[in-house]
Parts: C-alpha cells; structure tokens; sequence
C-alpha cells in the first residue's frame, strides 16, 4: 500500500470517527415538514440557529472535539508522518476540520501560540484567540467564552520532539521553554 494511500485511508478513518462521535452526542434531528419539502425541492431546509446548542452542550462538545482532534494529530505524527511525505499531519487535520465544520455549523481552526506561525491562517486573529495564545503560553490548558452567540473554546495542543523542531527553526531562541500551539472551536449557542 502506498504512504498515499495510508494517507487517505487514515484521514477517511479519522473522519469516521469523529462523524460518529458527533452522532452519539448530537441531539436527534427535528424535521417538519415544511423542511422535508425544502430538502425534496434543493432549497436549503435548515437555518443557521438550528444548529445552535446550550453553552452547558457546547463546553461538552467542545471538550470532546479537543480530545478527539488531539489524538488524531497525535496519532497522525507518531504512525504516518515521514520527513519526506507531501502532507503534515496538522494541515491534513484542516480538511477534517473543514469537512466537521461543514457538518456541525462550528468552526475548528489552529493558532500559534509559543512558537512562530508555521501558516499566516494560524497566527491569532480575534481579542478572543490573542487572550487564548496568552493564557495558554502561560500553562492553562484551556481558556474559554461565549461572544457573540457563540462558545468559544481554545485548548492547549503540546508540541514534541518532532515538532518543535520544525516549528521553532524560523526562530532564534533555544532555550527549553514547553512549546505549544492552540485548537480553538467555535460553537453556535443559543441566548441564556
């Protein structure tokens, strides 16, 4: 089998998982009938807030996502990345996000948090992911909070052996500092 190929079969099985995931903690669809006559002419049936949850089922999704996000990469790195692959781990980890993301109505994206971006799409955008990155590089391993009808959760994500290497050569320091980056997830909540 090729490395591609494991490639593709890892990051199909990962989405799997996390779909499945999801689907043993979603709550179950309502769909009327009006909505199934959408769905039966192409319109689209649902509105954004349908997908909008309690920040109580948010926290518990969100601590779930990390959890599963974070072994996936991990596993990623440890059994299927090798210096000469086209792909790493952590970008390939953007289409599994992109493909949840899509599916849940949340958003899932990394942020530098101690070390130099390794994309511009990493560096921490809002005041919310600029106060996560600091919260984090002090040792927290989470920082968290609802702006805008949303619950937003950034979780520490360690960075190794194998990838401090590659995220700290843009920089000059050496010293021995724990280096990590940032999984912030963005969940639609309904008004408390």
């Amino acid at each position: 089998m090729t490395t591609t190929k494991m490639r593709l079969g890892l990051l199909g099985g990962a989405a799997g998982v996390l779909c499945l995931s999801l689907g043993l903690n979603a709550d179950p669809p309502r769909v009327s009938a009006e909505e199934s006559s959408k769905r039966a002419k192409g319109e689209p049936a649902e509105k954004p807030d349908d997908k909008r949850v309690s920040v109580a089922v948010a926290k518990d999704r969100a601590k779930l996502m990390h959890g599963i996000y974070s072994a996936t990469l991990d596993a990623m790195h440890h059994r299927y990345f090798r210096r000469e692959g086209a792909v790493l781990p952590a970008r390939a980890m953007e289409d599994v996000f992109a493909d949840i993301d899509r599916q849940t109505g949340m958003k899932s994206r990394w942020i530098a948090v101690n070390t130099p971006a390794m994309s511009v799409n990493h560096e921490p955008e809002t005041a919310f992911e600029k106060k996560a990155a600091a919260a984090i590089a002090e040792g927290k391993a989470e920082f968290e909070g609802v702006e805008k009808g949303s619950y937003l959760r950034a979780g520490a994500i360690p960075l190794g052996t194998g990838c401090v290497g590659c995220h700290t050569k843009l920089s000059t320091t050496t010293d021995k500092t724990s280096r990590f980056a940032g999984l912030v997830i963005s969940i639609p909540v309904n008004d408390e």
